[in-house]
Order: structure tokens, then C-alpha cells, then sequence
């Protein structure tokens, strides 16, 4: 639950930005850009990852200057002594669109950039993902069976089964690795409904934990 505290943090830390922008290489003649912020001491290491266009924006006072909530929460990570990485876009695609985040391209992506953070910390990689990007952190962790995945956290999931990104319809059954869900029950967004949220839970049946912030619904 401690990455739940965090993401729920209003107010902002203030602290010196020590990061830089890392150009991994993905698949042939393509790179994909990471923001990677080190802590002295990492208690964990994840990886965010933005909804919308996805990317972390431009860098602006040592930081991404991204406006998404998740790429905001970066120094709240920071101050929780975290390894803090961002995922960017691939050096073949201007933006990050519903299509590409349920591709094998994507997929692979993801496992070089994994890979990359787990050389540089020396830890397993928790995948963060908000709205759009949950797309991506399920299907990273779907896809990343090689004991680098530490855990996964969704926030304000994509839940609707009539979207091309269904967060449900990812094949959930082979994640093995914990789970914690995040989301406003007030969420009004037709894409990401709270009611919804229990298809996601329900397709989890293989994650040794799962738990989500919403209250369960009542027996019948």
C-alpha cells in the first residue's frame, strides 16, 4: 500500500532532481527514450508509465515536464527512496496510440527498457501505469516472464471491454507477480469506470496478491 500513499500525495517535495534522459536500445535501429533518477539506498525501483500520448515531456528543472498526474508523482517517489524511471517514446513513433501499446513492438520496448533499469539498480522493476499506460504496464508484465518484474500497480485503469485497450481483455491469467490497483470510485471517465474495475480483479487469478482501494462488493 505504500505505492498507493504516494500516488495519492497532493502537495509537491521540492527535492533536487538528480536524473537524466536515457536513450535504450529497443529493436533494430530503434531506441526508446527513459527518464532514470537514482536514490542512494532504493528501497524499490519502478517504472511509470504516462496515459494519453504517453512520453514524459519535455525536461524542465532537471525533471520531465510532463503534466500527466502519474510523471508529476516523480519526486513523491523520489522522497519515499525510490528508483524512479520514466518510460519515453521509441525513436519510431511520434506518440504512444491505444493500437501500439497492445503491440509485440511495445512489448519488446518495454522488456529492453526493464532490463536496462534492472543493470542500472541492480533491483526488479515495479510497472506503474495511469489511464492509457495501464494498457502498457499489464501488457509489460504479461509479456516479461524472466523474474524482472518485481510488481505491478494500475491506476485509473483502462477498463471498458468495448475499448482496443482493455485492461481486462489482456490476458490477466498470466500475471504471477503482486498487483495493486488503484481508482476514484467517482471516476467518470467512460474509458476507465470504477464498476468495471472488478474485471480486472477477477482476471488477476494467478497474482500471488492483489488489492485494490476500492471497496468490495457486497455478497449476493
Amino acid at each position: 500500500m505504500k505505492l498507493a500513499a504516494i500516488l495519492l500525495l497532493a502537495l509537491a517535495t521540492g527535492a533536487q532532481a538528480e536524473g537524466r534522459v536515457l536513450r535504450v536500445p529497443t529493436r533494430p535501429d530503434v531506441s526508446t527514450t527513459v527518464y532514470w533518477e537514482p536514490v542512494p539506498g532504493a528501497t524499490a525501483t519502478v517504472l511509470l508509465m504516462a496515459g494519453g500520448r504517453g512520453g514524459f515531456g519535455g525536461m524542465e528543472g532537471g525533471r520531465p515536464g510532463s503534466a500527466n498526474f502519474l510523471i508529476r508523482s516523480i519526486p513523491h517517489f523520489v522522497a519515499q527512496g525510490m528508483n524512479v524511471a520514466a518510460l519515453g517514446r521509441p525513436s519510431d513513433r511520434p506518440d504512444l496510440d491505444p493500437y501500439h501499446r497492445l503491440s509485440p513492438e511495445h512489448a519488446q520496448d518495454i522488456r529492453a527498457v526493464v532490463a536496462r533499469i534492472r543493470q542500472e539498480s541492480g533491483q526488479k522493476v515495479w510497472l506503474v501505469g495511469t489511464s492509457r499506460g495501464t494498457t502498457s504496464a499489464a501488457s509489460g508484465a504479461i509479456a516479461i516472464q524472466d523474474g524482472s518484474v518485481a510488481g505491478l500497480v494500475l491506476s485509473s485503469s483502462i477498463t471498458s471491454q468495448r475499448d482496443s485497450g482493455s485492461v481486462p481483455l489482456l490476458g490477466l491469467a498470466a500475471i504471477r507477480v503482486p498487483v495493486l490497483v488503484i481508482h476514484h470510485e467517482r471516476d467518470a471517465c467512460r474509458h476507465t469506470l470504477a464498476h468495471e474495475v472488478s474485471f480486472v480483479m477477477d482476471g488477476l487469478r494467478n497474482a500471488p496478491a492483489k488489492t485494490t482501494n476500492l471497496p468490495k462488493k457486497p455478497a449476493s
